[in-house]
Parts: structure tokens; sequence; C-alpha cells
């Protein structure tokens, strides 16, 4: 059987919202798919400015906003399903929201996006709130794209996600393991704004800056770094600890990037290390590599450079999966919860168990 569905994916960069429209087809427990067609709508200032400030509203006006950005994504979704003629064509949307509070150790997570409201506006079934369930079971309730890694991209034996975080998986024998690594893309960004730019293309601020020993000593040594797995991150980790603490330095613009890039590339060492600690792996293994920083020309060189000694080479796949990956996924996670079949990995997350993650809103009537 043929699932026609639509994935969406806010990532904690702020950058947009991501949308695919893709085919997956399961035979005999092996999956595969077909990405058709892809868009990112970026977010005016105004949407920009309410998802960032969004954990400092009052609690009515949090909810009014889940809803109102809920209605926002049913619009677009409707906008892309107009512009690429895909009226009639779809079986369900699966919607992963905007995180905002993210607290497994007090079992809460929480992501704007009303699904309802998402389904209102569509006339499709929506799945959404796809970490509640696994943060229930005692899990961290990220990262939950392993599960699509396992199923879809199963030739590698690394991937990491180079989003406002990073994140990294590997496809050990013994358990599938992921977690959150450091803050990534989003701290870029807020270094790189007072120029002007959105984003350092390729990195090339970056290059021609220089190391900061302290800061980078300093941010090497946050407590976050010494914990076992399973461990995530939430976005404030970046935004109210590492970005104030490489403000308080006062360095320039290069010279802040470049610290930060060679941060992010100690600390993928480090995580691949933790990771093969207790399951060691054959040489010349291969890290498959998504997300807008790997488009970062100059990062990618300073991750490859700290993995040459393990022999791991960094891949950059073609640009739709490296851009798309996490809405694809998001997808594939939506189309098990309609199958009624695990989509989130306790090996990965902690929880006791593996569990069927998300709520159905039914647009369409009965």
């Amino acid at each position: 059987m043929v699932y026609k569905a639509i994935g969406m994916m806010s990532g904690s960069s702020l950058d947009g919202l991501d949308i695919v429209y893709v085919h997956f087809q399961e035979t005999a427990g092996k999956w595969s798919y077909e990405l058709l067609q892809t868009d990112c709508y970026a977010y005016t200032t105004e949407w920009s400015d309410k998802l960032k400030n969004a954990v400092l509203l009052p609690a009515l006006d949090y909810q009014l906003l889940h809803t109102a950005y809920g209605h926002h994504i049913g619009e677009r979704v409707n906008q892309f399903i107009e512009a690429n003629q895909l009226h009639h064509q779809v079986d369900l949307i699966a919607s992963h929201g905007h995180t905002t509070f993210h607290l497994p150790q007090q079992k809460m997570t929480a992501q704007l996006g009303d699904g309802a409201a998402i389904a209102a506006e569509t006339g499709l079934p929506v799945i959404s709130d796809l970490r509640a369930l696994d943060v229930a079971f005692g899990g961290q309730g990220a990262p939950i794209v392993p599960i699509g890694e396992k199923l879809l991209l199963n030739e590698y034996h690394f991937f990491l996600n180079l989003g406002g975080i990073a994140n990294l998986s590997y496809n050990d024998p013994a358990g599938y393991r992921a977690f959150d690594v450091c803050p990534a893309n989003r701290v870029l960004n807020m270094l790189i704004q007072p120029t002007g730019q959105l984003f350092d293309e390729g990195g090339k601020l970056a290059s021609r800056g220089r190391i900061n020993e302290a800061l980078l000593n300093e941010l090497n040594a946050q407590s976050y770094y010494q914990l076992n797995h399973p461990k995530s991150l939430a976005n404030d980790f970046g935004t109210g600890v590492i970005y104030p603490l490489i403000q308080k330095y006062q360095l320039s613009i290069p010279d802040s990037l470049r610290t930060y890039v060679e941060h992010i590339a100690v600390q993928m060492l480090n995580a691949i290390k933790l990771m093969i600690a207790h399951s060691p792996i054959a040489s010349n293994h291969s890290v498959l590599t998504t997300g807008g920083g790997a488009l970062n020309q100059f990062m990618i060189e300073r991750i490859s450079q700290q993995l040459k000694d393990l022999s791991i080479e960094v891949v950059v796949p073609e640009k739709s999966l490296v851009n798309y990956k996490e809405a694809l996924i998001m997808a594939l996670i939506g189309v098990l919860r309609w199958r009624e079949e695990n989509n989130v990995l306790s090996s990965v997350t902690g929880a006791k168990r593996n569990s069927i993650n998300g709520a159905i809103w039914m647009g369409a009537e009965a």
C-alpha cells in the first residue's frame, strides 16, 4: 500500500516552516519513499518574533498563539497543496509544531500549532503532538527522527542533523541510540545578526575569525556535555546560556563564529566517541549529515577534520534530503501513527518502552 503524506517541521533556528509531500510504501517490513514536493515558507518578522517570545507569554495568550499558529500552518498547507496541484492526493498530514517548553525531567513537552486548527483549515486528517507520550513514559521526547533513519536510511551508521540544535544518531546493532549534542545554527544565526545577515553563508565569516581558547574551554566545560545519554536540549540552553556566555567575551563577530564552529566540531567528536565507547565499530564508516548546517562548508570541514583520526567520513547528501529530512521523517511518523505502530524508540529517549505517539484530528466529516 502507498501512503501519501504531508510532513511539516518548524525547527529551533526559526528560518521557516518546512513542508514535504511524500509517498511511502512498506513491503514485507521494508520501507521505501519518494520525496515528490518540498517547500519552505519563511516566517515573517512578526511570526518569528511571536514564536521566539512565546515562552514569555501569560497562559491565555500562549494558548491563543497555539490556536493562531495552528490556523497559520493550515493555511500554509492549503497554499502548498494549491501550488503543487495535490488536491485529493493527500491521505494525512503530520505536523511537528514549534517546540517551546521542553522539560522531560518533569514529564512535560509543548509544541505550538494546534492540530485541531490545522485539520479545520485543511479538511484532512492531522497527526500532531508527536513527542508527548514518550515524555509521559519518562523519555526525553527527543530525538524522534531516528525511527525514520532506521526504516528509510539504514545503510548508514551515524546520522548528524545540524539544525538549530545539533543531534546525532547511531545505528548500533545492540540498540538504536541518539541524543542532542549541542546548540548549533540557532546560536550561529544569533551571532551574525548584527551584520544584517540571517546566517553565515558557507561559513565564510567564521573562516576569517580566530579561535578564542578561553571561550572554547568554557563552552566545552558546560555540565550538559558530561551527561550520559539519553539526554536532550531545550532551545533556551542555546539562547539563555550559550549565547550570553559568548557575548561576555566581547569578541568580534568573526572570532565569535569561529570559536563556536570549533566548539560544535569538538562536541561532534566527543559525541561519537561516547557512542562507540561501549560498542566499538570497524573503521571507514560515514556520517550522513543534514540540516541547514550541512550547507555550511566551513563547519563541515572542521567536523571532518575532527573525525579524521576515527576514519569516519562526513557525507552530505542531495540538497532535498539535507533541507527536508526532518519534515520527511515527520510524515513517516504520522503514517506509523495511522497504522498504530511504534514511532518513537525508547532506546533513544530512555522511556520505559517504545510508544505510538501522536494525536489524530479528523478534518473531514464522517
